[in-house]
């Protein structure tokens, strides 16, 4: 029954992540790049500038500030897609994959500027009136209520996206790999439900405070974390750092020759196969055009939906580029990805304790542990708006027992049905996110033409 429910959703996952889709999520963020003649990416320092508070307002509209907005966004983002993901993508794809992660980046940023500024631009109510933003408010306020079927499709389909199995999965799987089998315990069903009861109270007592205490929360977790593991891997490169050149030239060199790619071709060749590997994951990762951080970007208190976008356009680099780059080249580096059979983040963990012996996996479940755990709060708001927008803000409260739930199988259930379940509804979530993001781009453009010719002004 497993294996038919397992195959099923593999399927399912295949069929919606193909071709059209990646023409969508990249060849629209590619057309939004070049759309923009770059126009964000003059202004990084600028962006910079306004996440370090220097443009806030308190009397603005929202609920949270822009560096919070963005960790929030992050705590989502930097998790597993960027430790687990990375490795199931040298394991399947080979260094090459790693090549079209980043494509999937340096687009991502200018789709994240798009959405973000959308976020704010055409922020919506509930129905218990408070101010809302995201994809779903975006399609509604933005294109006219006649929209409105597109935006319940992206709230259902968020509703199975936003569920955390992936992540638990990996916590799971790390906390078994790292920490019980070495100290001679037995892992099984029991063991595993254990963690996921564990991980479902840590949830509940935060999701319970609602918005403020999750973005509070992630403001103080992410950045320590993303410092700890980048150090961590420093380490790791210092100690091989002799065979970081070859490597490094391999990711280029491979991503076109597609010779350590072990998946299925795509459109005859295994080059389309690496390609589409690729974007997959580092569509995962930074979820860029998925629709899920302008949720969180939307609750920003800005009167400028400019400067959301700029901020939002931060998370591909620091989550992709920076995070998943440093995952990367530890397992390449350290040579496991071709001496070891492991997977998903036991893979990582090769990495961490082949270079650094004595702590270099309890270096790594620290920094998994808080990874995977803040992306459990944050997943969660994604939830919860997803269902105030389809059955009304007094219900959203329901989200909460099936997330919990989710926590439970998450923990119990095999590694593919779980990647292949939120890929595939991270798929669905992306169609109507990037048909509202590309028809409302010239909006975009315009509103950023006058913000930047101001500040220049200025």
């Amino acid at each position: 029954m497993l294996e038919t429910l397992d195959n099923l959703i593999a399927s399912f996952a295949s069929a919606v992540w193909d071709w059209p889709l990646v023409v969508l999520l990249i060849g629209g963020g590619l057309f939004l790049l070049i759309y923009s003649r770059f126009l964000p990416f003059r202004y990084l320092g600028h962006a910079i500038a306004v996440l370090r508070g220097k443009y806030d307002h308190k009397d603005d509209e929202g609920e949270i500030s822009h560096f919070q907005a963005l960790t929030t966004a992050l705590s989502a983002t930097v998790g597993m897609g960027n430790i687990a993901g990375v490795a199931v993508a040298i394991a399947i794809g080979g260094p090459g994959a790693v090549f079209w992660m980043w494509v999937s980046a340096v687009v991502g940023m200018a789709t994240k500027f798009f959405t973000g500024t959308l976020a704010i631009m055409y922020r919506g109510k509930d129905s218990e009136g408070n101010t809302q933003g995201g994809p779903m408010y975006f399609i509604v306020e933005g294109l006219g209520k006649s929209w409105k079927p597109l935006a319940i499709f992206f709230s259902v389909a968020g509703l199975v996206g936003a569920l955390p199995v992936f992540n638990v999965n990996q916590l799971t799987q790390a906390i078994n790999d790292i920490l019980l089998v070495p100290q001679g315990v037995e892992v099984g069903f029991t063991s595993n439900l254990i963690i996921g009861l564990v991980l479902a109270t840590i949830t509940a007592i935060v999701i319970v405070g609602g918005l403020n205490r999750i973005s509070k929360t992630a403001s103080k977790l992410v950045p320590a974390m993303v410092v700890l593991y980048f150090i961590s891997v420093m380490i790791i490169l210092g100690v091989n750092i002799e065979v970081l050149p070859k490597y490094l030239s391999l990711i280029f060199t491979d991503a076109f020759a597609a010779s350590n790619y072990k998946g299925e071709p795509l459109l005859g060749g295994v080059l389309g196969g690496l390609i589409l590997l690729g974007i997959r994951r580092g569509a995962f990762s930074n979820e860029a055009g998925i629709g899920t951080a302008p949720m969180a970007h939307g609750a920003a208190k800005t009167a400028q939906p400019v400067r959301e976008g700029l901020v939002a356009m931060l998370g591909p680099a620091i989550d992709t580029l920076v995070v998943c780059t440093l995952t990367a080249l530890a397992i390449l580096v350290t040579d496991v990805w071709q001496t070891s059979d492991a997977n998903g983040v036991s893979l990582t963990a090769n990495a961490f304790a082949k270079a650094m012996p004595s702590i270099g996996k309890y270096a790594l479940l620290v920094c998994i542990a808080v990874f995977s755990i803040s992306s459990l709060f944050s997943y969660n708001y994604y939830g919860t708006k997803c269902l105030s927008f389809i059955a009304g803000a007094k219900n959203k409260k329901y989200y909460n027992i099936v997330y919990i739930a989710s926590i439970l199988l998450g923990a119990t259930t095999s590694l593919s049905m779980m990647i292949n379940l939120i890929d595939g509804f991270f798929a669905l979530m992306a169609i109507p996110t990037m048909i509202a993001t590309l028809w409302m781009a010239p909006r975009v453009m315009k509103a950023a033409k006058i913000y930047f010719k101001e500040l220049k002004s200025r």
